[in-house]
């Protein structure tokens, strides 16, 4: 027998009226999507959206009192652009999820904010909703811009991005399909995007990698120097047995690294009452939500934690590779 959250999400007998969730960022984005109905509340979760693209959430007759939605960004993209601000608090899992009683969580289950969505009605019936940016991007431009966000993240020169085409978007692609063995056409393969991330998560021979060959799964940050300004970004989650390359700007003069060790419930990892990381001597501020943060005078004094960076050296590139003792 279907449980009370399998039945809010599978598809009912009545005429279909689909609802579509559309990707408008220059993020692959993970989405959450929250009902109440019937003084039942439940959630499901997590529904990868690439950029252009839309993916059907709910099927059937939609009859729902209130429809909500949560978003996050995949981890290799750090600190998150998607304002986490809503009103309700309902019941996530950090992999794919269905919680029928989604407002008391239970187990590996945390509170995360909801946004109340009004989808708009579509002339074949269905429903729609579309995560945006500022920027305004159409779904060209989205993908674009995602293609050039993922570039810089994987060592090519592909600013600005703002899903306008231009020779230096062209040469940053094309240098990373050559690298790569990929045919031009590959652009347009419905995988691309998985293509793309697995590059960036792989190390290579230039930039800033970092390599998680503990068990536990690793939160980074960064700092760059480009010569007037030290800016520290993160956190960025590295999974067990898996690199990532922090998005640097365009040759930073100096570049600052540090890591830690969290479980299941993102406190540090100890091991024999010391913290499992991995940073140095520079001290730079952070603060235990995502960041990024251009001024490093007073960390405490304006409620920022200070932090041990280590400083990197870039020289022909940089693979940090983090183990357990």
């Amino acid at each position: 027998m279907l449980g009370t959250a399998a039945a809010l999400f599978i598809l009912t007998s009545a005429a279909r009226a689909d609802l579509k969730i559309c990707n408008r960022m220059s993020y692959v984005v993970e989405a959450a999507i929250g009902i109440d109905s019937s003084g039942t509340t439940a959630t499901r979760g997590w529904l990868r959206i690439d950029p252009a693209q839309c993916r059907v959430v709910l099927q059937g007759a939609l009859n729902a009192d209130k429809i909500m939605l949560n978003a996050r960004v995949l981890p290799l993209y750090g600190a998150s652009p998607l304002p986490q601000n809503g009103t309700d608090r309902l019941c996530v899992a950090e992999d794919n999820f269905v919680i029928a009683a989604a407002r008391q969580c239970r187990g590996n289950q945390t509170l995360a904010a909801f946004t109340e969505i009004k989808p708009t009605d579509t002339e074949d019936g269905n429903k729609i909703a579309y995560l945006a940016e500022d920027s305004g991007y159409d779904d060209e431009q989205a993908k674009l811009a995602a293609i050039q966000r993922l570039l810089l993240i994987a060592g090519y020169e592909a600013s600005p991005i703002d899903g306008v085409d231009g020779p230096k978007t062209q040469a940053a692609l094309s240098a990373f399909l050559k690298s790569r063995g990929l045919k031009p056409d590959i652009v347009d393969a419905p995988d691309f995007f998985d293509v793309m991330i697995k590059a960036v998560q792989q190390p290579s021979g230039s930039g800033l990698t970092w390599c998680n060959d503990t068990k536990y799964k690793i939160m980074a940050a960064v700092g760059e120097d480009d010569g007037k300004t030290i800016t520290s970004r993160g956190w960025y989650g590295v999974a067990p047995g898996e690199c990532l390359r922090p998005d640097l700007g365009t040759q930073p003069k100096r570049v600052f690294s540090f890591a830690e060790a969290v479980d299941g419930s993102g406190r540090p990892v100890a091991i024999k009452g010391r913290a499992l990381n991995w940073g140095g001597g520079t001290t730079l501020c952070t603060r235990d939500s995502k960041f990024e943060i251009g001024e490093q005078g007073d960390c405490a004094g304006r409620g920022l934690a200070a932090t041990g960076f280590a400083l990197v050296d870039l020289s022909g590139g940089k693979t940090l590779r983090f183990s357990a003792p």
